[in-house]
């Protein structure tokens, strides 16, 4: 089916369009405009925006699982299930993301996530990011300290040869033995290598952004804190121009002094949106089993029996109102959730509202809730 959205606020690159129409052929943008709605021609279905904001498809590069679902079940089901969910709440891509675990464990979700590619109910399967196993226990988070390994470049062979190009994402801890000769290796196979469950020195950061690192996830948190004579890879990370920063931006996670503080240093280019959601996303509060622990969800908020944060609960269309509430520009949000993603996973027709991009698209209200989510020109 061929679209013509009409009446649609947009969030363009550099500014946000008050009234504008959108042609939509074969899955694809094929026009943008702010003319008059013209006399339509052929078989393009008008849709009215009633004055809406539309949005390019959110891309999240960090989501373990969604509405009672993990990516790490390891079945079909589980992942269509968080494609599914992802869609509801505005999200289009998504990296399926592991976290620490048996090489077995691992292995059944890389192949589960390779017989639903291509047959998603809702997002598309950008790929495979990998959160573990080569991190530092000191600064485990909620990783499962019983999984965590240094890094192993023959076990990581065998994950590419399941996985292959799928793998979009890899984070480590670089300080471990081992960690930077996988940097060497990461970086030959093309992937993005992100630190976090990291007590990397400030030098020990600057020696893996060197190296090839270019990322870090979920800023501030699993990580060494910043202290004024050990600076640590987060100010590493805020030095270098080439590195990004995932942001949870759920109201828990990170101050919005923090985050503002992020947008000033690294700009919306610079900076991603993530939910880093388990699969209590969409479902409420109660107990979940999440990483092999015991998770506890109260008032949205996940956590392990001794207090510490497991993920997130918020969503892509939630974290885009957050990001906006703590004061920064709306076509800044839609950036760091859209098209700073798409560029750092090398998506080239992704993550914007322009001319031969994917018609991957996203209608919001005022309250940001979706209206409703378009995936390569169908309406979900």
């Amino acid at each position: 089916m061929d679209y013509i959205l009409h009446n649609v606020q947009m969030a363009l690159r550099n500014r946000i369009v008050p009234s504008a129409n959108v042609w939509i052929s074969e899955g694809k943008i094929m026009r943008v405009d702010t003319a008059d709605l013209p006399t339509l021609e052929g078989e393009y279905e008008r849709i009215d925006g009633r004055g809406h904001l539309l949005v390019p498809g959110m891309i999240d590069v960090h989501i373990h699982g969604a509405n009672g679902f993990d990516m790490m079940d390891g079945t079909e089901e589980s992942i269509q299930e968080v494609s599914r969910q992802c869609a509801l709440t505005g999200c289009t891509s998504f990296l399926a993301t592991s976290v620490s675990s048996t090489m077995e464990d691992l292995l059944k979700m890389i192949r589960s996530v390779k017989r639903v590619i291509g047959q998603e109910v809702g997002a598309k399967i950008a790929g495979i990011h990998l959160e573990g196993p080569y991190l530092n226990p000191k600064r485990k988070g909620m990783q499962n300290e019983k999984y965590l390994r240094h890094p192993n470049i023959e076990e990581m062979k065998i994950i590419f040869q399941e996985a292959g190009s799928l793998i979009k994402m890899v984070t480590i801890a670089p300080e471990l033995p081992g960690g930077m000769d996988l940097i060497s290796f990461l970086k030959e196979q093309g992937v993005v290598i992100a630190i976090a469950h990291s007590d990397a020195t400030y030098e020990e950061a600057k020696q893996a952004f060197t190296s090839g690192a270019s990322h870090v996830t979920h800023c501030f948190n699993g990580m060494r804190p910043i202290h004024h004579r050990d600076p640590g890879l987060i100010v590493a990370a805020f030095e270098e121009k080439h590195v990004s920063l995932q942001a949870i931006v759920d109201n828990v996670h990170l101050h919005p002094a923090i985050i503002r503080l992020m947008h000033n240093l690294k700009g919306p280019e610079g900076m991603v949106l993530i939910t880093d959601a388990l699969q209590a996303m969409g479902m409420g509060d109660g107990n979940y089993l999440f990483g092999g622990h015991h998770v506890t969800v109260s008032g949205g908020i996940a956590r392990l029996e001794d207090d510490t944060l497991a993920s997130s609960t918020v969503t892509m269309n939630e974290a885009l109102r957050y990001t906006v509430e703590t004061g920064i520009p709306l076509i800044d949000a839609v950036q760091m959730a859209s098209t700073t993603p798409a560029n750092i996973l090398g998506f080239q027709q992704k993550g914007e509202i322009s001319s031969g991009f994917d018609a991957d698209l996203v209608l919001l209200d005022d309250e940001f809730q979706v209206l409703w989510t378009m995936v390569g020109g169908q309406i979900l």
